[in-house]
């Protein structure tokens, strides 16, 4: 017999067994219900019809749809089926806002010469919230002698688009291309909602009807069909169905017209928005990121928990849902990356040593950084050292109390950070030209002026010394044929020049460039000599004090957009000298150009830019260059060739024959006179740049005078009063 005690425990045991039995299966039964997926249909209505699920805003009875979306729940061969009419809906999307549905297989069969046999299909979507997508769906013809055309109007029998496929026999046929053998495939426009399907007669499987007696052509979705050779030997395409996309819209409104009137307006889910239909009118609703359900029901978008999905969990650590999203964290005890494809790890205890060797990396690093500073700051003070010292060297100072004393100066000093942004860091594409003296750069200032910056070569001390000066002097030079000065950069050490910028290029290359010279006509010839000359005397007569250019050459003439001559390059280093001793220079220029007594002296006078003039007119009436290698020794100079010419009446030999004719021979040879004047071995016998640039004058009027082109013989005793060059005291020192 059991002891009493004993009996009692165990009955006590049986009853907590009984009752906990239930308390666990009713816990066993929650997580199904939190599981259960969120309602897709209106209260009260079915949301599937067989296995096909039926999501508000369509529905199956009275009350369960929105207007257009009904659809019918029929038995068919023992399953239920949705249908929309007599169209079978296969499945319904409503975050793409499409269906799909079968479509039948239009077919053409040959039976006999006088007889074929038509089963053609339209499906007319009229009047609903659907259209055919244009993304998802191919108008396709099968067959091997087969023509078939779409149709979208039902009002007119319109054809909108076609296919032919063609094939001989079996062998040509392959599985799985459509691309006009056997099988041909097309696109449809967008916003249709009705097709129809017709054939042309003319093609017909008469001629392949041992392998192939049928044709065939539907609207399919493109993704489902892959062309199989079977379709065309069998007759397996006949009663077969295949899928067609659709895409739905809500209404004919866009979404801010619809928002006006929220008792119709479709997206009543919070944490819904509403999109645009991009095929046809109307609008689709979709639940916000991080949401999911159906945002056409009062409560459907409701909060994915992303922590509950163990088979994609998002974290490596601690999962934390949050409405519309979720954040990782690590666990209590540990450190790292909590992400997905990161990891978390137990934090270490730290030693003793750890917080001294934090404070040692920390302690190197501030000094580290502390020396860089000091060293970045003493750089920056030496740079701005080399700077003062170069714009003090350069006369800086004296130029900027003159600026300040004539306010009215146009000039500026630049900084060579500005020069720098105008040239894009002085970039080999902006380069306009090179020569002995420099570099030509072309800029473009802030206030997006274009400018030409001259970068020149070394000079020397004395001429550091007296550069700002004479900056200030050639600031201050305003003639129409002189190259302006717009200011000059002194922290550097060679001081850049900054002029404004003159378009068409120089003398030389209208010259000796690619169009050649012949074209231009003797007026314009002239015109640049005189406007050129004008230049030169100005610079000689009218400058204070008067500035010798000291290499004149056609490619220091530069022709603006109307081709009026500018004297440019002088530059600062060419002022006529205060005193005897500053006449003694290095010679420089360039060859063909030098006048020979500079070469033999040394002392460049205002005569010697008379003497380089001289060659300039040269090239200009014979169209040759100064100085050229490849020509034979005697004419490699073109003054010596000239001079030689000259004195045994030649000089129609060297004449650019283009330039010549009977009616301006007498004025060609004036202006070779001049240049020969201008040539003299001796300075002292050759004019006066104001002197040429007066006979220049007097020429090109003579080129103008009714009589010019009457009698020569007439026109030299009418201008006996013009110098006469072949008097050797004409332009001596006293006779001027």
């Amino acid at each position: 017999m059991e002891p009493k005690g004993d009996s009692m425990k165990r009955l006590l045991k049986y009853r907590i067994l009984w009752m906990w039995l239930p308390l666990q299966l009713l816990l066993m039964t929650l997580p199904s219900t939190a599981a259960e997926s969120h309602p897709i249909a209106q209260l009260g209505c079915k949301d599937r019809c067989g296995d096909v699920p039926i999501p508000f805003p369509f529905g199956i009875g009275p009350g369960c749809f929105r207007e257009g979306f009904q659809l019918n729940c029929t038995l068919t061969n023992g399953t239920y089926r949705p249908f929309l009419t007599n169209v079978e809906v296969l499945s319904i999307s409503l975050t793409s806002g499409q269906a799909r549905m079968n479509n039948h297989v239009s077919h053409q069969c040959y039976v006999n010469t006088t007889h074929d046999e038509y089963n053609v299909w339209r499906l007319n979507l009229s009047a609903t919230p659907y259209r055919f997508s244009d993304v998802l769906n191919k108008f396709t013809t099968i067959g091997c002698e087969t023509l078939a055309y779409v149709g979208i109007d039902p009002k007119v029998n319109s054809i909108q688009s076609g296919c032919v496929s063609m094939c001989k026999s079996r062998e040509s046929l392959t599985n799985g291309s459509c691309s006009g053998i056997g099988c041909c495939q097309t696109a449809i426009p967008k916003g249709i909602n009705y097709y129809r399907v017709w054939f042309d007669r003319n093609f017909n499987s008469s001629k392949v009807y041992n392998f192939s007696s049928c044709g065939y052509a539907v609207l399919v979705e493109a993704n489902w069909f892959e062309f199989k050779s079977s379709y065309i030997t069998s007759r397996e395409l006949y009663y077969l169905r295949v899928p067609v996309v659709v895409d739905w819209a809500i209404g004919n409104e866009t979404c801010e017209t619809a928002k006006l009137n929220m008792t119709s307006y479709a997206c009543v889910s919070e944490n819904s928005r509403c999109i645009d239909s991009t095929n046809g009118p109307g609008y689709l609703c979709n639940c916000f990121d991080g949401y999911q359900g159906n945002p056409y029901l009062r409560g459907g978008c409701q909060d994915i928990d992303e922590c509950a999905d163990k088979d994609n969990y998002p974290c490596s650590g601690i999962c934390n849902n949050t409405p519309g999203n979720f954040s990782c964290s690590c666990p209590i005890g540990e450190h790292g990356d909590p992400s997905l494809n990161g990891k978390c790890y137990p934090k270490q205890k730290r030693s003793l040593t750890e917080p001294l060797v934090i404070g040692i990396c920390v302690g190197l690093v501030f000094l580290i950084l502390l020396v860089f500073g000091i060293n970045f700051v003493r750089e920056r003070r030496n740079l701005n050292q080399v700077k003062e010292k170069y714009f003090r060297q350069h006369g800086g100072w004296l130029l900027y109390e003159e600026m300040r004393s004539k306010q009215h100066l146009a000039f500026k000093i630049f900084s060579k950070q500005e020069l720098e942004e105008a040239t894009n860091n002085f970039d080999d594409n902006k380069i306009l030209g090179q020569g002995g003296n420099g570099t030509v750069y072309k800029g473009t200032l802030k206030d997006n002026r274009l400018v030409a910056i001259k970068t020149s070569k070394v000079i020397n001390e004395s001429q550091m010394k007296e550069f700002g000066k004479e900056m200030l002097i050639l600031s201050q030079i305003n003639h129409r044929n002189v190259v302006k000065l717009l200011g000059c950069c002194l922290e550097v050490e060679v001081p850049m020049l900054v002029y404004e910028f003159v378009p068409n290029g120089t003398l030389f290359q209208l010259i000796h460039g690619k169009d050649n010279i012949s074209h231009v006509s003797l007026e314009t010839r002239l015109r640049i000599a005189h406007e050129s000359a004008e230049a030169l005397a100005y610079l000689h007569s009218s400058a204070s004090p008067p500035i010798i250019h000291g290499d004149v050459k056609p490619s220091n003439i530069l022709l603006d957009e109307h081709y009026m001559a500018k004297v440019s390059d002088f530059g600062a280093s060419m002022l006529a000298p205060i005193d005897e001793t500053q006449f003694v220079t290095l010679v420089q220029g360039t060859c063909g150009y030098l006048d020979p007594e500079y070469l033999q002296t040394s002392m460049l006078t205002d005569k010697s830019d008379v003497y380089s003039f001289g060659v300039v007119i040269l090239e200009l009436i014979t169209g040759k260059k100064a100085f050229c290698f490849t020509a034979p020794e005697e004419e490699r100079n073109l003054s010596s060739n000239f001079m030689s010419a000259m004195k045994e009446n030649r000089l129609h030999e060297i004449l650019n024959g283009q330039i010549v004719n009977e009616e301006e021979i007498e004025l060609i040879k004036e202006v070779a006179e001049l240049a020969m004047a201008c040539l003299s071995i001796r300075g002292e016998e050759r004019p006066t740049m104001k002197e040429v640039a007066e006979e220049l004058d007097r020429l090109r009027k003579l080129n103008h005078h009714p009589w010019a082109h009457y009698n020569p013989e007439e026109t030299k005793c009418l201008l006996q009063g013009s110098p006469n060059y072949d008097d050797p005291d004409y332009y001596s020192l006293d006779g001027r």
